[in-house]
């Protein structure tokens, strides 16, 4: 079997690519489980909500969505560059990981986002949104950091193939 790799430089280029973001974000998602999360729970509900709504601001710039969308696109792009090779299951598993974490995303946190923006009261505002988000945040987290594993696997298998020349690879080293 070999890859389809639309180019072995430029397929593993993209399998790297989508290998950096999915770890950006699995960081992201990391950061608030056991940082950001844990200290603001020690903060009275006016400061956690002020703080949670400038975060929810400030998080929607070009250097987070570079990553947020880049890890669906890149992915898709790399499970197709690899359908035909070794990596293929890997690199499907990690864009329907990274699609589970797009869908996560839009629809349980932000819209936790968006209620949090228009609440006026900030005790029930953080009642009805800390428990949720934090959970949800757990679960982005652990699908990102599988979708990292994944394609550390990715890599791993196209790199090995590419090593022992099984797939078109200069290699000589066969198991």
């Amino acid at each position: 079997m070999t890859e389809n790799r639309g180019g072995k430089k430029g397929a593993g280029l993209v399998l790297g690519a989508a290998t950096v973001t999915t770890g950006l974000l699995a960081g992201v998602w990391f950061a608030y489980v056991c940082s950001v999360m844990p200290a603001l729970a020690r903060s009275d509900d006016r400061v956690y909500v002020e703080v949670m709504r400038n975060i929810n601001d400030v998080i929607q710039n070009p250097v987070f969505f570079t990553p947020f969308f880049g890890v669906p696109i890149l992915t898709a792009i790399a499970a197709w560059q690899h359908r035909a090779g070794r990596a293929r299951l890997w690199t499907l598993a990690a864009f329907v990981l990274g699609m589970a974490v797009l869908v996560v995303t839009s629809a349980v946190n932000v819209p936790l986002n968006d209620a949090l923006a228009a609440a006026k009261d900030p005790a029930a505002a953080r009642a009805a949104f800390e428990g949720p988000w934090v959970a949800w945040n757990i679960v982005r987290a652990v699908l990102s950091t599988a979708g990292l594993v994944c394609l550390i696997g990715a890599l791993s298998v196209r790199n090995r193939t590419a090593d022992w020349g099984l797939s078109g690879g200069s290699g000589s080293d066969r198991p």
